[in-house]
């Protein structure tokens, strides 16, 4: 079983600690890769077009020459126009090409948007994406600065310790100087900070999920909120991964019925339950 060292706050190790069996599971990237297009297609929200949009007007379409309202030798095009009193044809509407006409294929909400993964698939996923982040070539690999050292990063918090935003960046500034550095850059065209590390803690160290979501480029959850996206955003595996101890301790547990990812499941797809598509 790994060893790896825990650290305090001012980034000194003070003992080394085994890691859970989570951490021996066999590397799956691309049921990984399947179960974070899974989980973000359940977060999308369901759009369409107003059932009757551009189809609310006068506006009639008549095919007969002979008829009534017909547009023969008028010199003018037989579309769907709006009518007028004295039978004076007016401005075209209904058809795509008009003004304020319909959309030719407009979304539809009663589309499936969301893809399916079997309950031990995507728990298997979890475990895998877990795993990964113990890999330090693979952590490199995906353009962290971590150095020499080993992964996964493990802290140490005190009981009720108040920790805020000013002591994670701290302890990262001491620990990672060069992967801070590299997460305060912004990137591409819509100028965002690049993804870095991750911090898990265990669910009674919920005050200090705020103070580690407030650095640039960093996210911090609780043990009940995990998703296998959290650990490879964008489907890349091996994120810049910090557990809390007392998260280690409790990790093996969590993960060792189906329960947690049905409840995690039930949870991701309430807005996709609620608009009746599931």
């Amino acid at each position: 079983m790994k060893k790896v060292n825990v650290y305090d706050l001012n980034a000194n190790v003070i003992k080394q600690i085994e890691l859970p069996a989570v951490f021996e599971t066999p590397l799956r990237e691309e049921i990984i890769r399947r179960a974070v297009l899974a989980e973000e297609t359940w977060e999308k929200q369901p759009k369409g077009a107003y059932r009757w949009a551009g189809l609310e007007t006068s506006a009639d379409y008549v095919g007969r020459k002979e008829a009534y309202k017909s547009l023969k030798n008028r010199g003018q095009a037989r579309l769907p126009r709006e009518f007028f009193g004295g039978g004076i044809p007016g401005r075209v509407r209904r058809i795509p090409s008009s003004v304020k006409g319909r959309r030719a294929h407009p979304p539809k909400p009663e589309k499936n948007i969301y893809e399916k993964i079997n309950k031990k698939e995507h728990l298997l996923a979890l475990k895998s994406a877990i795993a990964a982040t113990s890999n330090e070539e693979l952590v490199k690999k995906r353009g962290h600065k971590i150095e020499e050292l080993q992964m996964p990063l493990v802290v140490s918090f005190e009981k009720n310790e108040k920790v805020k935003a000013k002591d994670i960046y701290n302890f990262l500034t001491k620990l990672l100087p060069k992967e801070v550095e590299r997460a305060s850059k912004k990137r591409g065209k819509n100028k965002k900070y690049p993804k870095s590390a991750l911090f898990v803690l265990s669910n009674e160290e919920r005050n200090i999920k705020l103070a580690g979501r407030n650095i640039k480029g960093c996210d911090a959850y609780c043990l009940d909120e995990l998703k296998v996206k959290y650990f490879a955003p964008g489907a890349h595996i091996a994120r810049l991964t910090i557990f809390s101890e007392n998260s280690l301790k409790e990790l093996d547990e969590l993960l060792k019925n189906e329960d947690f990812i049905i409840n995690l499941r039930r949870k991701m797809m309430e807005k996709v339950i609620k608009n009746g598509f599931a």
